[in-house]
């Protein structure tokens, strides 16, 4: 046997396997048809109830007042009841993301139900008002005030309906339902200071 052996040395390919990054370009271009679908349709159903309440004649009586003595008396103290359970809403959304202030570990399970549900319940406060905002009273432009107030309303059901679809659509950008939410949430704020807010500080006008 020969003193030297040789030894045979496997040679080892490694081969790394790396994601294929799609370009901008086509990342955006796949964003832009679901994008524009959710603002169309905000933008129909804001149009929408504008157009039907600034062409119909206003009742100018209310539909029902749910136990309430008056038409304004229901609208101002269920747009408040919507808009706390909005800031719930909020609330929720931002412990859920990691980002509500003061609060450092992730939210148990029962804020995602929370979430959810509250902002359903607000959605359905506000039907009765926007119903009496366009049936018995019409789109007024009486005033600044007033008109902000119609404006709001619209804005509102029109991101409210956005956010909806942009739930259920894919291909959005990840900064589009944080903006859709903070408009509804915004449009709900400037309904409330236009109406309850203006509504309670009134004097001599029965509060219930």
């Amino acid at each position: 046997m020969h003193p030297l052996r040789a030894v045979r040395r496997r040679s080892t390919v490694i081969v790394e396997v790396r994601p294929v990054a799609v370009p901008t370009q086509h990342r955006v271009a796949a964003e832009r048809p679901a994008g524009v679908t959710v603002v169309l349709l905000g933008a129909l159903v804001a149009v929408g109830l504008g157009t039907y309440a600034g062409l119909h004649e206003p009742a100018g009586r209310p539909f029902a007042t749910f136990g309430f003595s008056g038409m304004l008396q229901m609208k101002a103290w269920l747009s408040t009841a919507a808009a706390v359970l909005l800031l719930v809403q909020l609330t929720t959304a931002l412990w859920m993301w990691g980002r509500l202030p003061g609060v450092s570990h992730r939210a148990p399970g029962w804020v995602a139900p929370v979430h959810r549900w509250s902002g359903a319940l607000a959605f359905t406060v506000t039907l009765p008002v926007a119903l009496h905002c366009m049936w018995a009273l019409g789109f007024a432009t009486s005033s600044p005030r007033v008109l902000v107030h119609g404006l709001a309303g619209c804005l509102f059901y029109g991101a409210y309906a956005a956010k909806m679809l942009g739930l259920r659509v894919r291909g959005l950008p990840g900064w589009s339902l944080p903006v859709l939410g903070g408009t509804v949430f915004s449009a709900l704020v400037l309904i409330w200071l236009t109406s309850a807010l203006w509504f309670f500080t009134r004097s001599g006008v029965p509060l219930t």
